[in-house]
């Protein structure tokens, strides 16, 4: 068996238990793995994915190769990994995992690089890290692969410029643009999740606290929905004037960061964009304001600034560094900047992770399926998975919704019909 590389053998019957508990309130990636010990449409075809290793990704990678697949996993984020997760991968479910909670830079590229060594045919990834390097390092093995997923708003946002610029070298399917991913995922994932990890972190209260959000798309609007929920006074900032004005008849306060930076007690990026607060914010923020970030990458924070701003640092608490500065303010980052809800949290629950990684299988086999007519480009998910995991969905939760009669389906396909 090939084993991956990870932190300790021991913690593989803890990881198993993990991985089982999320299994069951995922539904509709059971039923996909149900379906696919059967039809087995992923036979032969070697699967390299670039993923937040935790219970629900597991499941993802467990159903993978019950449709066939050859499957090695690395972790998207050092900070992300669950290592009992890890070791039951390997250790159980015999699927190579490279992945260890706090691994440094250096480790993190020799683990996608051995994701790579599988010379893979089709890249599942987090953030566009593993594509990023086939494009640059690895381009040998480009030859052979007949697509990839990418399951967040970065990683989409950095595959469609290299769309763009003419440089993707083969086809991508944005998970994350399907409907079942980000309105239910991005939505209410994040919104619960974040909010899990802020707390777990600082047993701060919410209620009652100025609380900033930066950045109004799906992620921005579940987290904020969230934080008025536990009693917060939320703030949004945002440079889209439409996501703006959204969020004032959503009913909140819109302030650019620089206003929003003296009163915040409590700060979460979630643009997908980098230096969204910067030194001139810090400056301004009061003592013990709290900065996190739920976007991909720990760019949204400008930490060098802050480190540069500060007189000393130390660590109070488990995922936080408070940063002590001249004049004697404190700012407190939570999770080095990485994403708070994976490094002080578990993530989003398996319950909606089931729909978005429901996604990433089928759009796998959809891959295969039509290889032949995919262009080097980046593709929404097609209208057919995303109904069909809806579908699914709704009969887990026991819900039955109506469906049209002959006579309405047929005034919705006229114009000659008047009123």
């Amino acid at each position: 068996m090939m084993i991956g590389h990870f932190k300790d053998p021991a913690l593989k019957a803890e990881g198993q238990k993990l991985i089982e508990w999320a299994d069951a309130s995922m539904p509709v990636l059971g039923a996909i793995r149900k379906e696919w010990q059967k039809t087995k449409p992923l036979n032969g075809i070697r699967i390299g994915a670039c993923l937040h290793v935790t219970t629900e990704t597991a499941n993802l990678m467990r159903t993978l190769k019950e449709g066939g697949a050859s499957v090695a996993l690395c972790a998207s984020n050092p900070l992300s990994t669950q290592d009992p997760v890890a070791a039951a991968l390997n250790m159980v479910y015999e699927i190579p995992t490279y992945a260890i909670r706090g691994e440094d830079d250096t480790v993190y590229y020799q683990h996608i690089n051995k994701v790579l060594d599988l010379q893979p045919q089709i890249t599942m990834d987090d953030g566009a890290d593993l594509v990023n390097t086939l494009h640059s390092k690895r381009q040998d093995l480009i030859e052979g692969i007949v697509g990839g997923t990418e399951e967040t708003t970065t990683g989409v946002i950095r595959l469609k410029a290299m769309e763009k610029q003419g440089v993707l070298e083969y086809p991508i399917v944005a998970v994350n643009d399907a409907l079942t991913k980000h309105m239910f995922d991005n939505r209410y994932g994040t919104g619960q999740s974040t909010i899990d990890g802020i707390i777990r972190a600082t047993n701060h209260l919410i209620c009652g606290s100025n609380f900033v959000v930066a950045g109004y798309g799906w992620c921005g609007r579940g987290l904020a929905m969230r934080a008025r929920g536990a009693g917060a006074n939320v703030i949004v900032t945002e440079i889209d004037h439409l996501k703006a004005l959204e969020a004032s008849m959503d009913g909140f306060t819109v302030l650019p960061m620089a206003e929003a930076a003296p009163i915040g007690d409590i700060f979460v990026t979630v643009t997908g964009n980098c230096k969204v607060i910067d030194q001139k914010h810090f400056e301004l923020m009061k003592d013990g304001a709290v900065v996190c970030n739920s976007g991909h990458f720990d760019i949204e924070i400008n930490l060098s600034a802050l480190a540069e701003l500060a007189k000393a640092k130390y660590e109070p608490r488990r995922n936080v560094t408070e940063y002590i500065l001249n004049d004697g303010r404190k700012i407190r980052i939570l999770a080095e900047g990485r994403l708070v809800n994976l490094s002080a949290a578990e993530g989003h629950p398996a319950m909606v992770m089931d729909m978005s990684f429901a996604n990433q299988a089928l759009a796998a086999e959809y891959m295969i399926t039509r290889a032949k007519d995919l262009q080097k480009a980046v593709y929404a998910v097609p209208q057919e998975i995303d109904q069909k995991i809806a579908r699914l969905k709704l009969e887990s939760k026991k819900i039955k919704i109506d469906t049209l009669t002959k006579e309405q389906q047929h005034y919705l396909e006229s114009y000659d019909i008047g009123t």
